[in-house]
């Protein structure tokens, strides 16, 4: 695992679990929300952000952690390890109400209220992007995929790394 990709819906836990295994592999850590966002919440032109993302994946190793439906393909045909969390849209919906108030590394301002809009998208999440994730899983079969449905396999499979890493 030298190029890894962390997707999932919104409030799985994707950029906690990219930084757990950022602090044990010692691979550099990307998230596109930071390439993406400004902190007054509007977003850099997509020439910026598709520089940003080009200039990350000609690196020799990296975890890249966000889904961004547009450029999911090129990550992950550059990619060697798919880590997808599809976990149930209740656990999602309990990941974004407990961030709130927090300050993130992830992203570029502190979340203080629910955005009904950002709620819909991830209710509606294994219904209108899902099935893509899975068809694009599908033709990349041949990367390492690893799908975890719940927090306990995740954080299993971080313990796994955590001991591989201890052996070295």
């Amino acid at each position: 695992m030298k190029k890894i990709i962390v997707i999932g819906c919104p409030g799985s836990g994707k950029s906690t679990l990219s930084g757990k295994l950022h602090n044990i592999t010692e691979i550099p850590l990307y998230h596109l929300d930071m390439m993406f966002w400004n902190e007054d919440k509007t977003t850099v032109e997509k020439s910026v952000f598709l520089k940003r993302l080009s200039e990350v994946l000609t690196k020799d190793s990296w975890i890249i952690d966000g889904n961004f439906s547009s450029t999911m393909e090129w990550r992950m045909n550059e990619c060697d390890t798919v880590i997808f969390l599809d976990y149930p849209t209740d656990v999602c919906l309990d990941g974004v109400e407990k961030r709130r108030g927090k300050p993130r590394g992830d992203i570029p301002w502190i979340e203080t209220e629910e955005d009904e809009e950002f709620t819909e998208f991830i209710k509606t999440f294994n219904v209108s992007r899902k099935p893509a994730i899975l068809a694009l899983l599908d033709k990349y079969k041949e990367k390492n995929i690893l799908i975890f449905k719940s927090r306990e396999e995740a954080d299993r499979f971080l313990n796994e790394c955590e001991g591989k890493s201890e052996d070295r």
